[in-house]
C-alpha cells in the first residue's frame, strides 16, 4: 500500500524569516492522521532567510538529522561542536539525555533550504553526540546513497543513529530508473525534495511524500525536464 502525502496538504509556517512545511505534527501544527510514520517523527522542509535562524533551544531523546539542499547552515551546540553544513553533507545529532543547539543561516546574502528530520531512538537517556559527513555528488546519482543507519556500512561511510532505521538519498535523471526491495514487515517513507518522481506508477511532485507498507518492491523513475532528488527512509 502506498499513501501519498501531497505537498499542499502539509502543515505550514511563515515567520517572515522562516517558511516551513511540515509532513507531520510539529509546533503549533497538529494533524492526528500525520503525527508520525513508524519511528519517523518529524520531517520539516525549511527555507531560512539570510542571517536568520533558530536560537539556542533544547532537545532530548531524539535522533536529529539535517540535510541541506541549497545554501549553508551554521550549527553550534552545548557539547562544544560548531560547524557549517553545506549541500552533499549530512549532520546527525543524538540529543540523548539533553543537548542545547542553534542553527543559523551561515550567509548574510543567500537563503538556505534544508530538511530537518527527527527519528525516535530505540533507547532513552543516551550520551549526546554529533556527527557530520560529506560525500561526492556523484555518489547519489542513480544510486541509493546511505546517509544514516544503525551501524557502519562496509561499502560507504554513513552517520550512525540509535534506531533500526536507514536514510538514503538518490538523484535520478529524466527517464532514469532504479528499484529497491523492502524486507517483509518493513515500511518506507519517500520524500521528494527536488523535481518529480514516478513511484510505482504514481507521480510525486517536489514536496510530496509517500508512506509505504506491505510492499516488497519499489520502482523509482525521474520524470519532468530535470529529473529528481528524493529521500528514502527504510523503517521498522
Amino acid at each position: 500500500m502506498i499513501s501519498i502525502r501531497r505537498s499542499k496538504d502539509r502543515g505550514k509556517a511563515d515567520r517572515g524569516w522562516l517558511k516551513g512545511f511540515y509532513s507531520f505534527s510539529f509546533g503549533d501544527y497538529r494533524d492526528p492522521a500525520y503525527s508520525n510514520f513508524s519511528v519517523l517523527r518529524v520531517l520539516n522542509d525549511d527555507r531560512i532567510a539570510p542571517g536568520k535562524g533558530f536560537g539556542p533551544h533544547a532537545h532530548r531523546d531524539m535522533e536529529i538529522i539535517t540535510y541541506v539542499l541549497e545554501g549553508s547552515l551554521r550549527h553550534k551546540d552545548s557539547t562544544g561542536e560548531c560547524h557549517i553544513l553545506r549541500p552533499n553533507e549530512v549532520q546527525t545529532m543524538s540529543a540523548g539525555s539533553g543537548i542545547v543547539h542553534s542553527e543559523w543561516n551561515a550567509s548574510e546574502s543567500d537563503p538556505v533550504h534544508s530538511i530537518q528530520i527527527w527519528i525516535t531512538p530505540a533507547s532513552e537517556d543516551l550520551q549526546p553526540s554529533y556527527q557530520q559527513m560529506a560525500f561526492a555528488a556523484v555518489e547519489k546519482r542513480g544510486h541509493s546513497r546511505l546517509l544514516a543507519g544503525p551501524q557502519a556500512s562496509e561499502r560507504e561511510q554513513a552517520t550512525i543513529i540509535n534506531q533500526d532505521a536507514r536514510l538514503y538519498v538518490t538523484e535520478l535523471a529524466p527517464g532514469e530508473s532504479i528499484r529497491r526491495m523492502l524486507l517483509t514487515g518493513r515500511r518506507a517513507w519517500i520524500q521528494v525534495v527536488r523535481g518529480d518522481l514516478n513511484l510505482n506508477g504514481d507521480i510525486l511532485d517536489e514536496g510530496d511524500g509517500a508512506g509505504v507498507s506491505e510492499e516488497l518492491e519499489l520502482w523509482f523513475t525521474g520524470t519532468g525536464s530535470a529529473g529528481c532528488e528524493f529521500l528514502l527512509f527504510d523503517l521498522p
